[in-house]
């Protein structure tokens, strides 16, 4: 056997893992139905589908069917299936689903029992949503756990305009990566697993493929709290001849310093794939910069910062921070891609507590985010009310209207969170990181949903 260094599979088989011998790529349970999807199987056309509630009875088989999807219907509400494909002597492994109702279009699942990823984590994470020059949309997301080794990305397309979605890759390793486009081509920026290293690599082919990931920047895998890489799927930015990305060095574990800011950035028109193109400014760790911060404990949580270009002309890097309805500004030097970041002030913003996306409209002139917004101090980590946020200066926000209010059900069980979104036309669509319908908790996801707003400029003022 040959070494390698692929960053692409379909699928990523490990070595003396029970994968099985036809790898169901896709779950989108519903109510009262299971679609799935599975890859095909070299001299096999027909596939037999078999389910049964879980742990209950003998399996049921549907009829044989052509292709590689199939749908399960007439099911119970709220019960957990179990199912497998089959054909001849050879067969899936066996995976699970909760149906119940959702909201949006599935573009992927996974039940919190199942151990189809478990060399990589058992939820779902890291939305990533582009539009591709070619038409379809692409979706990403990691698969992630604690105390696992969170190395998974698995890739999605939809030709329809997010109505359906289909399997389309995976990337191995790779951990909070935000698919992005550069000139036309498509890129993934990510870690390759938590706190370790950034990487880059591209796509010719429309994600089906990437090229070896390229280290940017060497991290320390952030086990028993080693500090290293951390970023989040934040949209790059073009500003003053530079492409511009956010991301922190640091560890939660790290009592000390918590996650210091920083950006990279590279030349627009040099070879993102060449390390030497990117430029790194030093980390910035959280300190008392201001009278206002004198009374943050160290250290204060500085995470998850979002580039955006101010009314006046500035580079801005917003980032989430550990008081309640506050985020943290810090500035970026535009001459010098090697300068620290320097604090620019506290804000005020209403969905501060999970990670949010800042991205400007220029039709309205309005910059716009769908983030989770909290209500309450008390209830500060609840992430059961996502919201469409607006401001025309970034300093003052409104609430232009709630997408999704669930604070009438558990807040233990219910997160709608991580929104990655794309201004098109008259339009908002947005990939969600989406717990429901029996999740694990509301952080450990088990839907990544896809959502259209339509019209959305009516609703802000």
């Amino acid at each position: 056997m040959q070494g390698t260094n692929t960053w692409s599979y379909a699928p990523y088989r490990p070595f003396l893992t029970e994968v099985g011998e036809i790898y169901i790529c896709r779950v989108a349970p519903e109510e009262t139905a299971i679609d799935l999807e599975w890859l095909p199987v070299d001299g096999i056309e027909e596939f037999t589908v078999c389910y049964r509630i879980r742990g209950e009875g003998e399996f049921l088989s549907q009829n044989p069917v052509r292709g590689t999807t199939a749908r399960i219907e007439h099911l119970r509400a709220d019960t957990d299936y179990e199912f497998y494909v089959a054909a001849g002597d050879k067969q899936s492994r066996i995976r699970l689903a909760r149906c119940g109702k959702s909201i949006g279009t599935v573009v992927n699942y996974l039940h919190p029992e199942d151990e189809a990823y478990a060399f990589s984590g058992r939820y779902l994470c890291s939305p990533s949503l582009v539009r591709h020059p070619d038409g379809f949309l692409l979706a990403s997301m990691d698969v992630y756990a604690a105390n696992h080794p969170q190395n998974l990305t698995l890739l999605f397309r939809s030709d329809d305009d997010g109505a359906t979605w289909h399997y389309v890759s995976e990337l191995m390793p790779c951990f909070w990566g935000k698919l992005f486009l550069h000139r036309g081509e498509l890129y993934m920026l990510s870690c390759s697993t938590e706190y370790g290293d950034l990487l880059i690599g591209k796509s010719t082919d429309g994600g089906k493929t990437f090229s070896p990931p390229v280290a940017l920047l060497r991290g320390s895998g952030g086990k028993n709290g080693n500090i290293g890489v951390h970023k989040n799927p934040q949209n790059l930015i073009q500003y003053n001849g530079r492409l511009y990305g956010t991301l922190e060095w640091g560890a939660w574990a790290d009592k000390r310093l918590g996650h210091a800011a920083m950006v990279l950035s590279c030349a627009e028109d040099a070879d993102l794939l060449d390390p030497k193109s990117w430029h790194f400014t030093p980390p910035v760790p959280f300190g008392h910069f201001a009278p206002e911060l004198q009374d943050c404990p160290l250290p204060t949580m500085t995470i998850e910062g979002t580039p955006v270009i101010t009314p006046d002309g500035s580079l801005w890097n917003i980032m989430r921070f550990g008081v309640y309805h506050k985020a943290l500004v810090y500035e970026v030097n535009p001459t010098d891609p090697d300068a620290p970041l320097t604090y620019g002030r506290c804000i005020d913003f209403p969905a501060n507590l999970s990670k949010f996306t800042i991205q400007y409209d220029p039709v309205s002139r309005r910059y716009l985010s769908i983030a989770t917004r909290t209500c309450d101090p008390a209830e500060a980590k609840h992430r059961n009310l996502l919201s469409l946020l607006v401001s025309k200066d970034l300093l003052h926000w409104e609430v232009a209207c709630d997408l999704f209010d669930f604070r009438h059900e558990d807040p233990r069980a219910v997160g709608l969170q991580y929104v990655d979104f794309l201004i098109e036309g008259e339009d908002l669509l947005y990939l969600c990181r989406t717990a429901i319908n029996g999740a694990h908790s509301y952080h450990d996801s088990n839907y990544s949903t896809f959502h259209r707003l339509s019209h959305f400029r009516n609703l802000i003022h």
